[in-house]
């Protein structure tokens, strides 16, 4: 399918930003999505699981209105009520959630919805349903403290995904800067980098120091 207005922010750096208020080395997302703008990021989802709804919904607002100046794309994680109720580009849903024909029918034609996979057999499934999705999640590819309970899929998936999959993907799951040449070079485009980025003392140093390594031409 064409891809929707927006995907060319999932390619802009080459890392996927996602929030992770716990793991941020005591900032709030305001200041860590702010200074992952000034890094360059333009894809960030907002992935927040324990707050009350109020506070997403008022800490979204605020995140929504910095990634639209800064030209970049809005996700909101699993929560298609929020995403619609502040206006973001889209959502990204696990396996567990609504269809996402039915997703698709409540955000409309014109925003992005990624689907989180963990194997081949989803990954076909997948493919089978990209009329409705513009992007797939790849992982876990390693063991994750943003996911505790989540089991890694390892490098063979990923190379399956870089094979197989008929639309845009990114990897995720414990992906650091001391681990990201691996996953590049099974074919990774796009790259989800969590704690090592939210969690880093200079978020704009280490958002370039992961693009040398992506695109210092190693794939």
């Amino acid at each position: 399918m064409n891809l929707r207005a927006g995907m060319e922010s999932f390619f802009n750096t080459g890392i996927y930003g996602i929030t992770a208020e716990k793991v941020s080395n005591g900032r709030d997302n305001i200041e860590v999505v702010r200074e992952m703008l000034e890094g360059g990021i333009k894809f960030i989802q907002y992935r927040e699981k324990e707050k009350d709804a109020l506070s997403r919904y008022e800490e979204c607002l605020i995140l929504r209105d910095m990634v639209k100046q800064a030209g970049g794309v809005f996700i909101i994680d699993d929560f298609i009520d929020l995403a619609i109720a502040v206006n973001a580009d889209g959502v990204h849903i696990g396996q567990a959630d609504l269809p996402v024909h039915v997703v698709r029918k409540m955000l409309g034609s014109d925003k992005l919805i990624g689907l989180s996979t963990h194997s081949a057999e989803e990954l076909e499934r997948a493919n089978e349903l990209k009329k409705y999705i513009d992007y797939i999640g790849v992982g876990p590819i390693h063991a994750t403290p943003t996911k505790k309970d989540a089991v890694p899929v390892g490098i063979d998936y990923l190379s399956y995904a870089a094979k197989n999959a008929q639309m845009p993907f990114v990897a995720i799951g414990g992906i650091k800067e001391h681990n990201i040449d691996e996953v590049i070079s099974a074919g990774a485009k796009t790259v989800a980098v969590v704690s090592d980025v939210v969690g880093a003392e200079n978020i704009k140093r280490k958002v370039e120091k992961l693009r040398e390594k992506m695109f210092s031409g190693i794939h």
